[in-house]
């Protein structure tokens, strides 16, 4: 069967829970695989759209805000920046970066839901889900913990046991007790919309069927979820924070995450094209593709491809290249323990060098099973690969270029048959690089670019035109002609894999605009053309700079260790505490109002190293309200938060600012001030008691 041609082309990476900071593991699994192919794409010329955004529903991000003492709101507009930012720096080039709390998003999630509802598809269900009555709240799976049934997992979620990874639904746990209150819940009704994906399976499955040339890993985990027999998936959730259902008498519910999540590449799109965007959903010459972690295959392979088909205007999912997972250092990579290569960090930390860490997880890419990053492997790949040769064959061609013409592009004279052969291998690149790419295989294709490389150091090692200019000069001029076009290749079949490099190669050759279809002649940079000074393109990376970075993972899983974590419990124990203040009567305790406030703005006092001024809404006022944590805490990081304050202390002047009232702290004995906080989110003006 000849292989479909498509017009255009819609590309998506993840939404990423908007909960944390980007770190490597999701850089190999999704977001640099995904951008790598549409540079590609757009060097081909293709007409394409490249989304993602942050997902900012879901139990991730209220489990954030409680752990925090802030409001889910707080959470995704403090991460989404952090994220957006890191993702820019690094060199995603997303074409919109969208979220899913914006106001085009619900709507475009309710119309789908309404579409599908008017149609009769869902199925409408009274089924008992755990209810937290301390906390007064039905409890969604990720809310639940318990004993997994298959491992003995003490701590398994209600949806899944992160240990031995099994599927799981909240009742089959042992010993359920809700996040919220630690309490035993109890079942209770409540009525849910169902995508009844057990009548929907033959269609679901002629699908998959249809795609025999997904990856083995995405294919062989869709065709599981089959075999065990698709089950009805409810769409609505009884929380509070989400797409609202868009139906009577639904307060309390909203839409499931994995309902409205994917449609935000929906939503991302007609934010980003409000005039044409139907053309890349619903036009069958348009190409779909999903990029994503494994996690997530079985929602964007039968979830959302189920939801496309019943709505019937959209176009399906074409290929989902999953990547399995990326480890640190041989474990899994845990933001809880903070085990991991925080984009952010790193960014920070070795500035300008962006492209070695593309380059190392390309190369270690886990594409059809886990992987490892380790400190050690990219340094060696930096220093022996990158930089000995790649970066050594375009300095030595560049250079003696200037050494021996000024930096112009000399004549191309009589080919001798080595010259030949080697223009013959260098036309074959482009194409063997974009046939990997194109099936998803961007490691091989990596490998490809590298062997380039390696043809140009061995051509200039083979002809040595740096003993020849004393000879035969006319024919150096011709070798390096050829050492050019070379380089001048690699300066475009770089660009998906190393853009940052390919923009100082374009500054060095002085010239842009070369697309992929430009390949393949050997004739990139024409005689006399004037190249600019050579710049260093990578620089070796010492082994006290990969020492650093080893140190400070050894210290993170000391701290995580169980007799670390038992030593800082025995220090607590052991902390002088102060002495027994007088005795006080019930009746002085009731003079005291403290109450709950929710931080609205932060700042430093300026000539002050120790305070901060908060403006606080406490329930009653908002009021000014100065506190000298400003060594312990940045103030960005405490807007939105929610803190006790003792709010009819009488008013007191500092550095000329009135503060009304007091911010209550706990002090250690080495003089850490950790605020005092409630341990869920609460209504502003809430009483202490």
């Amino acid at each position: 069967m000849a292989k479909k041609t498509y017009k255009r082309h819609t590309v998506t990476a993840a939404l990423i829970y908007a909960n944390g900071p980007i770190h490597i593991g999701h850089l190999a699994g999704c977001y640099l695989p995904s951008d790598i192919y549409v540079r590609y794409m757009r060097s081909m010329g293709e007409d394409i759209v490249f989304v993602s955004g942050t997902d900012e529903h879901g139990v991730p991000i209220t489990l954030k805000a409680r752990n925090e003492g802030t409001t889910p709101q707080a959470v995704v507009d403090k991460y989404y920046d952090i994220i957006k930012n890191s993702f820019a720096e690094f060199g995603i080039s997303f074409d919109t970066y969208s979220r899913t709390s914006r106001e085009i998003h619900h709507k475009t999630s309710q119309d789908f839901f309404l579409n599908l509802y008017e149609k009769g598809i869902f199925e409408e269900q009274t089924t008992e889900q755990y209810f937290d009555e301390k906390a007064n709240q039905f409890l969604a799976d990720r809310y639940i913990v318990g004993t997994c049934p298959t491992c003995g997992n003490e701590n398994a979620y209600g949806d899944q046991c992160e240990k031995c990874g099994s599927t799981l639904s909240p009742q089959e746990l042992g010993n359920p007790r809700s996040m919220l209150s630690g309490e035993k819940p109890v079942l209770k009704p409540t009525k849910n919309w169902y995508m009844p994906l057990d009548k929907l399976q033959p269609k679901i499955e002629k699908y998959v069927d249809s795609h025999p040339e997904w990856k083995t890993n995405v294919f062989g985990q869709c065709k599981s979820w089959l075999n065990q027999g698709l089950q009805p998936r409810s769409m609505t959730r009884d929380l509070d924070w989400g797409v609202k259902v868009p139906l009577p008498e639904t307060e309390g519910k909203v839409l499931y995450v994995w309902f409205d999540a994917p449609i935000g590449y929906i939503s991302a799109t007609k934010e980003l094209k409000p005039n044409d965007w139907e053309k890349y959903w619903k036009d069958e010459d348009t190409r779909l593709v999903h990029f994503i972690g494994k996690d997530n295959i079985v929602f964007h392979c039968i979830i959302f491809p189920s939801m496309l088909m019943e709505h019937g205007d959209f176009v399906v999912p074409d290929n989902v290249p999953a990547n399995e997972f990326m480890n640190l250092e041989g474990q899994k990579i845990s933001t809880s323990r903070n085990w991991a290569v925080w984009l952010h960090e790193y960014l920070e930390e070795f500035p300008g060098k962006q492209d070695v860490l593309r380059y190392v997880l390309c190369a270690n890419a886990p594409e059809t099973k886990d992987n490892d990053f380790t400190w050690k492997d990219f340094q060696t790949r930096n220093n022996s690969e990158l930089v000995a040769i790649f970066g050594n064959f375009v300095n030595r061609a560049v250079v003696l270029t200037h050494k021996y013409y000024e930096g112009r592009v000399p004549q191309r004279g009589e080919l001798f048959q080595f010259d030949e052969e080697t223009l013959a291998k260098l036309a074959e690149f482009p194409a063997v690089i974009a046939g990997s790419i194109e099936q998803f295989k961007f490691r091989e294709a990596l490998a490809s670019l590298m062997d380039l490389a390696r043809l140009g150091n061995k051509y200039l090692a083979d002809t040595e035109p740096w003993k020849l200019i004393k000879t035969d000069p006319e024919r150096v001029k011709t070798i390096m002609n050829v050492a050019l076009q070379i380089a001048a290749t690699l300066q475009v079949v770089c660009e998906p894999f190393l853009p940052f490099t390919a923009t100082k190669l374009g500054g060095m050759f002085n010239q842009s605009g070369v697309k992929w279809s430009d390949l393949g002649k050997g004739d990139l940079l024409p005689g006399g053309h004037q190249l600019e000074a050579p710049t260093l393109l990578f620089e070796k990376i010492e082994d006290d700079v990969v020492e650093a970075q080893i140190a400070k993972l050894e210290a993170i899983k000391k701290l995580n260790s169980p007799a670390e974590k038992a030593g800082e419990i025995k220090k607590a124990e052991k902390m002088e505490v102060p002495g027994l203040k007088e005795e006080i009567v019930y009746d002085d305790f009731t003079k005291l109002d403290m109450r709950v406030a929710t931080v609205l703005e932060c700042e430093r006092v300026p000539k002050s190293d120790k305070l901060l001024k908060f403006l606080l809404d406490t329930g009653i006022d908002k009021r000014t309200i100065l506190s000298g944590i400003a060594k312990h805490y940045q103030p960005e990081d405490l807007i939105g938060k929610q803190v006790v304050v003792l709010v009819n202390l009488a008013p007191r002047k500092m550095m000329g600012i009135e503060s009304q009232g007091m911010i209550l702290s706990a002090e250690d004995e080495e003089g850490n001030l950790r605020l005092l906080q409630a341990n869920a989110v609460t209504n502003p003006g809430a009483t202490i008691s």
